[in-house]
């Protein structure tokens, strides 16, 4: 069985080779990044000291963050990011905490993020309970793993005392999960950090899978709206109820491909006031998703036409003239793209699989990631490490077994970018 070492001697020469081809570096011996002392002491630190990686993730998640509601959150990490001695760290207007390590000037700028928001509501018991390999708690893998994983990669570096070509960007984002949008990490490309950016990293969840298909998302608010009335008085008026539930009957019917994956939900429903009136307003939230653009926008053009078709159905079931309209309304999108397996950067993930003996899966997702790829900068997502699972829910887990190798991946691709001086 190959060493450690050996796998790291053999993948550098790899990464080394596609890291400054693609970034335009000065050239550099590939054996220099991943098979210096100072690299392995880094490697080495952070096994040793998962445990304090794993503190950092229990102590984020035990500040409550929903979407909206992460500053609390964020003010704990820009006060971590400035103990860490990284320069220029600030709150930027979206919200996003930024701390950066500059680099010797000759490489790329890498900005590798975590984001901090949850999807439970402030009030949720966020305390974390252990038992032995096990945390368990809202949040806990999604995304604190992430976000303990950041810090580690800072620490390592530290530790280590390597100085990178280029400039490495640390950032705990706000507003990534569900009706946030991304709307943190739009902000760092479109604004805050918009021309300096050459490479983009999220580190979002638990495993040791590398998210190189940004999966496209629109999700859409219907309204039906109406007169309303008694309903037994008002007998005969059209209802935004019986129209609500017409569209995702119809809705529910739809065929999507399984390969692109396409996907679609109504999670959110709402309307009326009692059970004795017509209602006034129903709506609906729907979530659609695909791995292809254009599968993605006939999805949508097939919801907006139920949904009318849904409208003319109940108008059309009443006598009265009073009628019921409908208003769809964009609440979120986020673009679809692909970072090509076949792009450098993709291969300098592969490559610190191999130095580690990860077992490569490339996946698809919505992530932060699809932003720096609808732009043209090249960006993948990966998961931190250890196992988790019942992400999204109140009995979330994260088993830290092995799971400094995320934190050692992170690492090994963020150097495979910007080169050790």
């Amino acid at each position: 069985m190959k060493t450690l070492s050996h796998r790291l001697i053999v993948a550098a020469i790899v990464i080394a080779a596609l890291s400054f081809i693609s970034s335009g570096a000065s050239a550099q011996a590939p054996t220099e990044i991943f098979s210096s002392p100072k690299v392995r002491r880094a490697l080495d630190f952070l096994k040793s000291t998962e445990a304090e990686t794993i503190n950092d993730q229990v102590k984020a998640c035990e500040i409550p963050a929903p979407t909206f509601q992460e500053q609390k959150r964020a003010e704990h990490f820009k006060r971590r990011f400035t103990e860490l001695g990284l320069k220029n760290v600030r709150l930027d207007a979206a919200g996003n905490a930024i701390g950066e390590r500059p680099g010797a000037g000759s490489g790329p700028t890498l900005v590798i993020v975590a984001h901090l928001d949850t999807v439970f509501p402030a009030e949720t018991d966020v305390k974390v309970k252990r038992q032995g390999s096990i945390l368990a708690g809202p949040g806990i893998g999604d995304n604190c793993r992430g976000l303990g994983v950041i810090l580690g990669i800072a620490r390592a570096l530290n530790d280590a005392k390597i100085e990178t070509q280029g400039k490495i960007i640390f950032v705990a984002n706000v507003a990534e999960e569900g009706l946030g949008d991304l709307r943190g990490t739009r902000h760092l490309l479109t604004d805050e950090l918009k021309g300096k950016i050459t490479h983009f990293i999220s580190v979002d969840g638990a495993g040791l899978d590398i998210t190189n298909v940004a999966v496209g998302v629109v999700r859409y608010r219907a309204t039906f709206r109406g007169p309303g009335g008694h309903s037994y008085g008002a007998f005969g008026l059209p209802s935004p109820i019986h129209a609500l539930g017409r569209a995702i009957e119809k809705i529910a019917r739809f065929q999507v491909p399984a390969q692109p994956k396409t996907t679609f939900n109504v999670g959110k429903i709402d309307g009326g006031t009692s059970v004795n009136s017509i209602a006034h307003t129903a709506w609906m939230e729907i979530d659609m998703r695909s791995e292809s653009a254009a599968e993605l926008a006939k999805l949508e053009a097939e919801f907006k036409r139920v949904t009318q078709q849904a409208l003319d159905e109940e108008n059309a079931r009443w006598a009265s003239p009073q009628k019921l309209t409908v208003e769809m309304k964009i609440v979120s999108q986020r673009p679809a793209g692909l970072q090509s397996p076949d792009s450098p950067m993709v291969k300098i993930a592969i490559a610190a699989d191999a130095a580690l003996g990860v077992k490569t899966k490339l996946t698809s997702g919505s992530t932060d990631s699809n932003i720096p790829i609808s732009l043209g900068v090249p960006a993948i997502t990966i998961d931190g490490g250890g196992e988790g699972r019942g992400a999204h829910s109140l009995d979330e887990s994260f088993d830290t077994t092995m799971s400094h190798v995320g934190t050692q991946r992170a690492l090994l691709i963020a150097l495979g970018i910007v080169g050790v001086r």
